[in-house]
């Protein structure tokens, strides 16, 4: 995917606002070039360090919101104790969103913010490159 300093800037700033607990949200892209138009922030319903989950009707809304701009493009969310890997929750999390990118906000104590992104079909997690513009 292809995003600007200023988007993946949102993402990051948004994960250390809570750095406690995991945050959460959705990215719009151009469907054409997988562009980042818009980041959207949504809310983690647990409130929790370990996992993130986003209210249904949130979701939905978000994926409209995403598919006036072009579609949904990318799930983001931090990992507050651990490297930006998917998770065995988020590997099985992602079985119902095939080819949705997987930006994850690594906050491991005393480590500046480590942002990556995958691709995650099935049990096949494959890192994919973020290209900042």
């Amino acid at each position: 995917m292809i995003i600007t300093s200023k988007l993946l800037d949102e993402i990051v700033a948004h994960a250390l606002e809570d750095p406690h607990n995991e945050v959460c949200g959705v990215v719009a892209t151009d469907p054409d070039v997988e562009r980042a138009l818009r980041v959207f922030r949504a809310v983690n319903v647990h409130a929790s360090p370990m996992k993130f989950e986003i209210e249904p009707i949130e979701l939905l809304k978000l994926n409209h919101a995403c598919e006036e701009l072009g579609r949904l493009g990318a799930i983001y969310h931090s990992h507050v104790r651990s490297a930006p890997y998917p998770s065995q929750t988020d590997i099985n999390f992602a079985a119902g969103w095939l080819g949705v990118e997987w930006i994850i906000v690594g906050l491991a104590a005393g480590e500046e913010p480590d942002v990556r992104s995958y691709l995650i079909d099935g049990p096949k997690v494959r890192e994919v490159p973020l290209e900042v513009s």
